[in-house]
Order: C-alpha cells, then structure tokens, then sequence
C-alpha cells in the first residue's frame, strides 16, 4: 500500500510538472538568460542593464529552480509598480525572509493585505508625529556634535561611514525610545551592524534558493538565529519598560513613537475588517526603523561627502549658497524640512547622489500576486519581479551622460529640460524609480531630511578661513580637499557594459564611455578586503538583506 501511494505520489507529481511547463509554453514569457554564473558577477546592476542591448528592458533569470524577471527602463518599473501596484504588490516567501521578519510580521517583507496597510498606517503615523515634535532640534543638536569631534580629527584619517551609522542610530533610538543614552545607542547599533553581518552571508543566501538545505547543519544560518534572538530581546525590553511607564501616563499622551503605537495596537475599530494590529507588529516596526534606516541613510551621506570631495568646485558653489543663506546676513539661522527652495543646489546634489548611488541598487524582489503583462510580455501568478533602479538610473536613452556628477541637471528636486533626453521627464523624486503602494513610511522628500544632516549647523569660521562657513555631515569636507588632493584617485566607477548591435531597434544600446578607476574614493589608500569588495556586487542578488545599500566608499577619508 505504501508503495502504492508513492508511485501515485510520483504520478501525479509528474503531471503537475509536464503541466506547467506546457502552460508556460502558450504564453508570451521574456527572453530568458541561460546559465547562471553571471549572477556573481562583480557590478551586477551594470551588467544587468547592459544584457538589454541584446534582450530589451525586461527579461528573466533562472535562479535555482524559478524565474525571476528583471525591469532595467523607468517605462517599464512605471507599468509594473505604479499602473500594475495591485498586480506586483505580494512579496517572495523565502527561508530567511520568513525568520527575521517573525513570519512576515514586517512592512517589508510582509505581503500586501489590508492588515499591512493598516501597519504601516500605524507606523508611518507616529513617524511623521516624532519628525514634526522634535526632529529638526534634534538633528542639528547632534550634527553640532559630529562637527566638533570632525573638527578634532581634521588631519587624520577618518571611517566616516561608521561616524554616519552612529549618527543615524543616535537619531533613530531618540524617535522610537525617546532616549539617546550612548549605552542603548551603541547596544542597537552593534546588534544592527552584527544582524546585517551575517544576513547577508553567503551560507544565509542559499537557503533562500536551495531551501532544502536548512536541514544540513549550517553555522551561517545559526549565527543568524543567535543576532535574531539578541535583536528581539533588546527590542522586547524596551517595549516591557514603555508598558510600565505607560500606566502612570494620561490617555491620549505619548512620549515617542513606541508609545504612541502601543496605545494604538489590540483595539479593533469599526468598518475596519483587516484584523487586529498586534504588539508584534509594533515589535517589527521598530526593528524596520533601525535596520532600515541607519546604513542606508549612512551610506547615503558617506557617497555625498565621497562626491564633493572629488568636485571642489561643487563644494565651493555650496559654501556659497550655505554663506548666503545662513551667514550673518541671512534672514533666519537654518532652513526647516519643509522650506528646501532656500537651498536649491544643496537639494540638487543629494537628487544627483541618489541618483548615482540609490540606496538599495536592486530594489526589493516582488511577487506578481495574479497573471499580468508589463511591455507586451507575460508574467505569470506567483512570477518574481526585480526593478533594477541603479540600471534605470543610467540608462543613456534617458539620462544626458549618465555616469556624470552633475548637480546643475537638477532644480529643486525636480530635473531641469536639459537633464534628460526629451522634455517630457519631470520628476518630483529624485530616486524617479517609482514604489507606488509598496512605498514604507517616511518623509515625503528625503531630500530635505538628508539636506538638514547634509548643511548642518554654522560654526565660527570653516577649514578655509571663511567667516561663518558652514559645516555639516556632508559637507564637512568643504573647503578641506586641498589637504587631500595630493592623493585623490577617482571615484570607483562602474564599468560601462560592452557595445552589442541593438536586437531591436526600439531598445538602443546603453553603454557608456568607461570611466576612471581608482581603488577608493578617499585620499587614503584601501587594503584587504574593502580593495576587493566590488561596487554594487550581491552575493545573491535576488533574495539579499533587504535592507542591504549599496556598498560604502571604501575609505577613510582624511578631512
């Protein structure tokens, strides 16, 4: 009998498979890529984009045992996540998805549902409270700090990565705890830096391919579980002491975001249907708010001050406009969120920085939740979509010399006419890539939050001998690149991919000009294994660390 059922089992498996293959085959599906060892090619988003010389702007991949179809054109990651939300709004269910974000608890990795909406609902809400009570004094008290310690160590070497990472966390821990004790700082930026660490492991990534390898032993995925358990642990204890001081604290009143969604979360509302938001949920938001904001935004700012290093007469044009602005003359002594047009090429040069450097260069994998088309093609239910936004970004049949610094193609967030081919390219987002509904909360215009960090506070007198020079995180090497440009290589440029004759004459060919390498973009040389980290490689591309940016200039820098 048992043998019976087996063979049975085998039958119908069998039928299963010669089923959906024979189904695939009436379909219209992307040209696929063989093979796949060009996935752990160095520079991936670049290859990617230029296997559209060849294949057009969408085509698919096989990873392990499923498709995964790639979007490298703005017309395309338009069709699917802004025309399409509904249809590419699910996400991929993988091993390590489904461990740290406690079975899709999380914004980013949880599907799209009316539970998740109501989720980010909640966490966007007491985001936006926190930015407007007290972020902007906030910002500028510990931006002061930072200053002072760069003016200290002006001379030397300096990781102003991790100076940023700390920042940010500092940041991040007085919003959601209401407290910038250096010990819970350097206690959640330790759990988040080790967390990051072994995610992204390669021992980690192929589970998310070979899942059935989870059975093996495996001390990558154990190191995991360990950071999963310190990361819950610290979290629950905060949620514990939040309880307590709650009881003695009037309804209606808060004092950071993790009270403010502790008194929201188990109270069901009327002509609601999503479900019940749940402590977990406020668990899983204050982990997206570390590990999602403290490397991206310090790799963000690490690229700008890596930027403005190699182009002094950028850094001069800012002092210029900061001075103006912001010197003694000036109407008011800083510019708030919601006011940029007072800045306009300090908020130009972040658009470009995103623009060069976007935070995360594959965005997160989605998941086609029903049969959909995106350019004519076929996406079948349960198909894995990636928008290559780093490819999109320099896409020479959009973009005027794509691989170019140029701040001045940029007005206020917005492009210029002569920043792109054609005039019909206005952009409100600097990052142009569209996220539609899967958007996670935040401000609305990062730029002017990355602007504040950017500036930062007057101090008496800059490098320069200026009166009232400004000085922030990201211009802290203004007016200092003269001690650096004894040994100034250039900034690691992505090669450009090989010219092929176009398959189609409606996808032109995207190459560029190959640009400078150098082996970092500080003035200090880099040894070991920062000289042999690639500029955008992915261990796995498709199912990495959501949270994963792009890697920072391997330096330290010398201010």
């Amino acid at each position: 009998m048992l043998l019976l059922g087996l063979l049975l089992l085998t039958v119908l498996a069998g039928a299963r498979l010669l089923w959906n293959k024979w189904k695939l085959r009436s379909l219209h599906l992307p040209p696929l890529v063989p093979g796949f060892l060009h996935l752990l090619r160095p520079n991936l988003p670049l290859y990617l984009l230029g296997l559209t010389q060849k294949l057009g702007p969408v085509y698919r991949l096989r990873l392990g045992l499923r498709d995964v179809v790639v979007l490298n054109s703005k017309r395309t990651i338009e069709e699917a996540m802004i025309r399409k939300w509904v249809d590419f709004a699910g996400r991929p269910q993988t091993a390590s998805y489904k461990l740290v974000s406690q079975h899709y608890q999380d914004l980013s990795l949880g599907d799209y549902s009316l539970l998740w909406k109501a989720h980010k609902k909640l966490t966007r809400s007491a985001l936006l409270l926190g930015l407007l009570d007290s972020t902007e004094g906030l910002v500028e008290q510990l931006t002061q700090e930072f200053c002072e310690r760069m003016r200290v160590q002006a001379g030397t070497p300096v990781a102003i990565q991790k100076e940023f990472s700390f920042l940010t966390c500092t940041i991040i821990c007085h919003l959601t705890f209401g407290d910038q004790e250096d010990t819970l700082v350097h206690a959640f930026h330790d759990c988040v830096q080790d967390l990051m660490k072994t995610w992204e492991h390669w021992s980690v990534q192929i589970l998310d391919i070979v899942p059935f390898l989870r059975f093996f032993p495996n001390p990558g995925l154990r190191r995991l579980k360990q950071a999963l358990e310190n990361r819950d642990h610290m979290v629950e204890k905060q949620l514990r002491q939040h309880k307590v001081g709650r009881e003695s604290m009037v309804a209606g009143q808060w004092r950071d975001m993790t009270d403010y969604m502790l008194q929201r979360v188990g109270k069901p509302r009327a002509g609601e249907g999503h479900g019940q938001l749940l402590e977990g949920h406020v668990h899983m938001s204050v982990v997206d708010l570390f590990i999602g904001g403290t490397e991206t935004t310090a790799t963000t700012l690490s690229w700008a001050v890596a930027f403005l290093l190699h182009h002094p007469e950028i850094q001069q044009r800012l002092q210029e406009e900061l001075d103006r602005e912001l010197g003694p003359g000036a109407s008011g002594s800083r510019v708030p969120y919601r006011d940029p047009t007072r800045l306009p090429l300090l908020t130009a040069t972040i658009a470009e920085v995103l623009r060069l450097r976007p935070v995360v260069p594959l965005a997160l994998p989605h998941r086609a939740t029903r049969p959909s088309s995106i350019l004519g093609y076929d996406i079948p239910e349960g198909t894995v979509v990636i928008p290559n936004l780093q490819g999109a970004h320099l896409d020479e049949t959009v973009w005027e010399r794509p691989h170019e610094f140029r701040p001045g193609a940029w007005r206020g967030g917005r492009l210029r006419r002569g920043g792109a081919r054609g005039r019909s390219l206005r952009l409100q987002n600097p990052g142009f890539c569209p996220c539609a509904h899967r958007s996670l909360p935040g401000p609305r215009h990062p730029p002017q939050s990355a602007g504040l960090r950017l500036r930062g506070p007057r101090v008496p007198g800059g490098a320069t001998g200026a009166p009232g020079a400004a000085r922030g995180a990201g211009a802290a090497a203004a007016g200092l690149h003269a001690a650096a440009a004894r040994r100034r290589p250039a900034l690691p440029a992505a090669p450009a991919p090989r010219r092929r004759q176009p398959h189609r004459a409606a996808f032109p060919g995207a190459a560029a000009a190959p640009g400078r390498r150098g082996p970092g973009a500080g003035p200090a040389p880099v040894t070991g294994r920062d000289a042999r980290r690639p500029h955008a490689c992915l261990s796995f591309p498709f199912y990495y660390s959501p949270y994963k940016p792009l890697p920072s200039p391997p330096v330290n820098m010398v201010l």
